[in-house]
């Protein structure tokens, strides 16, 4: 079958790794892949050097002059048995499941449009998930959260949203000897470092990061003064991270790395992995890849989170923007290093019993193919 993923963005975060690694096991198992990108963006990259073929446009242009480019996302999605569309934010009057259902409308295709999400935005249309009723449509939800959201509070039936988690690289993501001598070189840290916490992902203000260093701010003041944050990313807050280290005078508590492939050696100089997340999340992929990399992790109550986190057996859920309770969960987790440890196998035995990417990736692929033979 062919399979077209469709990404109306240039980041290279969680869910863009998530669909070249998808394409690339895809191609593996014999499909062909097309992607629908903006040029030069990471997605349209990575898909081509994985032997995707692009069908590529101007981000900005294709705001203000949408009808220039039909054709060529005509060209992308007929030969698509299904296109499978991120939800991103709509830009001016354009939003690209709309604009991928107007496409397969206009051509009389037969592709199965799949818009997909984790994310629930309270802003966002009904459109974006359904936009038009006269083609093939079907929307996967990689949350439980958000499928019933998108019955409960959008509307649309039951019968049309599938549940199906992303799963993570269980054998990637294992920790051994080997790697943690590896890390121990490539991300030096204080030899007093303790609990070393991580950071890893977008540096945006949805992220938290400024909690995470707020916490430590108060803890290596008080009852954890040999406290460090990695904080491993880009983003537009960079800078600002940046300064209010130094302003809250914790530059040796804190350690900047940037944006990594390799974010498994990252997890091997972690206690724990902290996300606490402000809004707009799924199921975050590192929160994923550190549990399975035996990582206890700290992070928001919100959206798809809890469906992973269980808390006093593999980690610690706080409200949003609480600094105080990020705090007590370092804590709590660092009073006890045994339980600390015991957290983390927990973590991994969930990544490995529910979530290993090998079947998650063929549970997609498979689905694909009952849409194929329902329309």
């Amino acid at each position: 079958m062919q399979i077209c993923f469709i990404e109306d963005t240039h980041l290279r975060g969680g869910t863009q790794i998530w669909v070249t690694e998808a394409a690339k096991v895809f191609i593996d198992h014999g499909e062909q892949v097309n992607v629908i990108a903006p040029e030069k963006s990471y997605v349209a990259e990575k898909c081509k050097s994985l032997g995707a073929k692009a069908y590529t446009y101007d981000w900005e242009d294709i705001t203000e002059n949408g009808e220039k480019y039909k054709q060529h996302w005509i060209d992308g999605l007929k030969n698509s048995d299904v296109a499978v569309c991120t939800v991103h934010p709509p830009r001016n009057n354009f939003h690209c499941s709309i604009y991928a259902a107007e496409c397969i409308k206009e051509a009389n295709l037969n592709t199965v449009l799949v818009p997909k999400t984790g994310t629930i935005v309270p802003e966002y249309l009904r459109e974006f998930y359904c936009p038009d009723p006269n083609i093939n449509l079907c929307v996967i939800s990689i949350t439980d959260f958000t499928r019933r959201y998108l019955v409960d509070h959008y509307r649309i039936p039951e019968e049309m949203v599938k549940l199906i988690y992303q799963g993570t690289e269980v054998d990637r993501f294992t920790s051994s000897e080997e790697t943690k001598k590896e890390a121990a070189e490539r991300y030096p840290l204080p030899d007093n470092a303790g609990p070393v916490l991580g950071s890893v992902g977008s540096f945006e203000e949805r992220k938290g990061q400024i909690i995470l260093l707020k916490a430590v701010k108060e803890l290596a003041e008080t009852t954890l003064p040999n406290v460090h944050a990695m904080l491993v990313g880009e983003g537009p807050d960079e800078e600002m991270l940046k300064a209010k280290t130094k302003e809250f005078g914790i530059e040796k508590n804190v350690s900047f790395f940037p944006f990594t492939s390799e974010p498994n050696y990252i997890f091997e100089r972690l206690d724990a992995l902290t996300l606490p997340s402000l809004y707009k999340e799924g199921l975050p992929n590192v929160l994923l890849e550190a549990m399975s990399m035996s990582v206890p992790c700290i992070s928001t109550d919100i959206a798809g989170i809890p469906e992973i986190i269980y808390p006093e057996e593999n980690g610690y859920l706080i409200k949003p923007g609480s600094v105080n309770d990020l705090k007590d969960a370092i804590e709590k987790l660092w009073k006890n290093k045994d339980n600390c440890k015991l957290m983390g196998r927990k973590a991994r035995t969930l990544m490995e019993e529910k979530f290993d990417k090998k079947q998650q990736f063929m549970e997609f692929l498979n689905f694909f193919k009952e849409l194929k033979q329902t329309y």
